[in-house]
C-alpha cells in the first residue's frame, strides 16, 4: 500500500488480512468517508476488520489524529470569567449501564469554579447516551454552535452538547458502529473518545473506563490497556489525562433509561441518590478539580448547599430546557416479582442494558426515535434483603409488545440468594 492512490477495497483487504494501515491510507479512508466518497457498507467492512485484527499504537494514534483534524477545533485558551482565566476540564466514560454521572458531575465541577465543555454522544449499543438523556427534558437542545459553548462556559461554567463540527468523522463512525456490532474494539473506542475530547481544547481530561459485564470491553486487562492508550494519546497532545477503572458488572444506580436517569441524577443533586452513583460522581469531581488546579474545595458541599443543583438549573435553562414540565413517563409498565425471600444477588449489567434497549431506550438503526420514558427501575440492589412477592424490577415502555423480548433478556440476569454476594470495589484503580 505505497504511494498515494488508494481505494476502499484495498484498504479493507489490507486490514482483513492482518496488515498494517499506513498513515497515508488512514488519512485517505477517514477523509474520503467524511466526504461521502467511501460508502457506509465499505466503512462497516473495514470497522469489522479492525474489530477482528486490531491496530497497533501507531495506527491508533494516526486514526485518532485523522478524526481529530476532520472537523473544527475549539480554542478555549482565551476564556475568562470575572477577569480570571478559566480552567477547562472534561470527563468521559467509555460507556456503561445506568452511568448517568455526567448529569450531576458537570454542575458540581462548575459550582466549584471549573469550566466543563462536555461534548457528549448518543446511546451506543447497550449503553445509554448523555444527549438522549438530556433531550428527555422538555425543550432541551444539545445542538450548540461553538460561540454559544464559549459564552456558556464564561457565564455558568458548563455546556453539554453534541460534538457537531468537532471530529466530524467520528460522528459518522459512531452511528455506524452502533448498528454494525463494531462497538467493542479498543482502537475504535480509544480513537473515538480521544478525537472528540482533544478537539474540545480542554486543559485536562478524566476518563472513566468501565470494567465488567456491562462495559464495552469486559476484561480488566483489556480495559487497562484501553486506559493506558487513551492517557498516552492525551499526553501526546499536551492534555494531562487521568483514568479511573470502575466496576460495571452491576448497573450504576437504580435506573436505566433516559428520563429515568435524569430524575435519578436530580436526586443526587438534591443531596440524595444511590450511594454508588454519589461515590463515583464525587470521586470523578475530585479528579477533575485536581487537573483544573482548583484546591481546597469539597465537591460534596455543592450537593449539601444546593449550589450544584442551582448550576444544573442554569445549564438546563441556558439550553432551552424547562424543568417545570414533568419528565416523560412510559405508558405501560410490568414488574418482575421475587419468587422467594432472601438477599438480592448479583445483577448482570449487560442484560439490564439490553433489556432497556429492547424496551425502546436505544436504537437499532441510525436516527431511530428512542422512547424517552422507556427503561428499567431496579428496586433491590445486590446485598439488600428481599421478601417473597415484592417487586425487584419495573420495566417501562410505550409499546407493550416489547415486554416479551425484554423479559426474556432479563431472565437469568439476577438471583435471590441465602447469603449476600461478595462486594466488589466500585473504583478498581487509577491510571495517570
Amino acid at each position: 500500500m505505497s504511494g498515494f492512490a488508494f481505494d476502499a477495497p484495498t484498504v479493507i483487504r489490507t486490514k482483513r488480512d492482518g496488515g498494517r494501515l499506513s498513515d497515508a491510507a488512514i488519512d485517505w479512508i477517514i477523509g474520503s468517508y467524511t466526504d461521502g466518497k467511501v460508502a457506509d457498507a465499505q466503512m462497516a467492512a473495514l470497522l469489522m476488520a479492525i474489530v477482528w485484527r486490531g491496530m497497533d499504537r501507531g495506527e491508533i494514534a494516526r486514526w485518532t489524529e485523522a478524526m481529530l483534524t476532520s472537523g473544527e477545533l475549539l480554542d478555549l485558551t482565551d476564556l475568562r470569567s470575572g477577569g480570571k482565566p478559566l480552567a477547562t476540564v472534561d470527563k468521559h466514560s467509555t460507556g456503561g449501564v445506568g452511568d448517568k454521572t455526567t448529569l450531576a458531575l458537570v454542575p458540581i465541577v462548575a459550582a466549584c469554579g471549573g469550566a466543563v465543555p462536555k461534548a457528549s454522544g448518543r446511546g451506543l449499543g447497550h449503553t445509554g447516551g448523555t444527549l438522549d438523556k438530556l433531550e428527555s427534558i422538555a425543550g432541551f437542545t444539545t445542538d450548540l454552535p461553538n460561540q454559544r459553548v464559549r459564552e456558556q462556559l464564561c457565564d455558568i461554567g458548563a455546556a453539554i452538547f453534541g460534538a457537531g463540527q468537532l471530529a466530524t468523522a467520528d460522528k459518522k463512525l459512531y452511528a455506524l458502529r452502533d448498528i454494525t456490532a463494531t462497538v467493542e474494539s479498543l482502537p475504535l473506542i480509544a480513537s473515538s473518545v480521544m478525537s472528540k475530547k482533544l478537539a474540545e481544547g480542554v486543559d485536562g481530561l478524566v476518563l472513566d473506563v468501565k470494567v465488567g459485564a456491562g462495559a464495552l470491553m469486559e476484561s480488566e486487562a483489556q480495559c487497562r490497556e484501553l486506559a493506558h492508550t487513551m492517557v498516552e494519546l492525551g499526553a501526546a497532545h499536551g492534555v494531562p489525562t487521568h483514568a479511573l477503572l470502575t466496576d460495571m458488572n452491576c448497573p450504576l444506580g437504580a435506573t436505566v433509561g433516559n428520563a429515568l436517569e435524569v430524575a435519578e441524577s436530580m436526586e443526587v443533586l438534591a443531596g440524595g441518590g444511590p450511594p454508588d452513583l454519589v461515590e463515583l460522581t464525587l470521586r470523578l469531581a475530585e479528579e477533575m478539580l485536581a487537573l483544573a488546579g482548583i484546591d481546597g474545595l469539597d465537591p460534596a458541599q455543592t450537593l449539601r448547599d444546593g449550589t450544584a443543583m442551582d448550576r444544573f438549573r442554569q445549564l438546563v435553562a441556558a439550553q432551552g430546557g424547562d424543568l417545570s414540565v414533568p419528565l416523560p413517563v412510559a405508558a405501560h409498565s410490568e414488574r418482575v416479582i421475587s419468587y422467594r425471600s432472601g438477599t438480592m444477588g448479583t445483577i448482570d449489567a449487560m442484560a439490564v442494558g439490553l433489556t432497556a434497549w429492547r424496551l425502546g431506550a436505544g436504537r437499532s438503526r441510525p436516527g431511530e426515535q428512542i422512547q424517552a420514558g422507556a427503561g428499567v427501575r431496579i428496586h433491590r440492589r445486590p446485598g439488600e434483603p428481599v421478601a417473597a412477592g415484592e417487586p425487584l424490577f419495573t420495566l417501562y415502555t410505550d409499546t407493550p409488545e416489547r415486554f416479551g423480548a425484554a423479559m426474556a433478556e432479563l431472565e437469568g440476569a439476577w438471583s435471590v440468594e441465602d447469603t449476600p454476594p461478595q462486594a466488589r470495589p466500585l473504583i478498581i484503580d487509577r491510571i495517570a
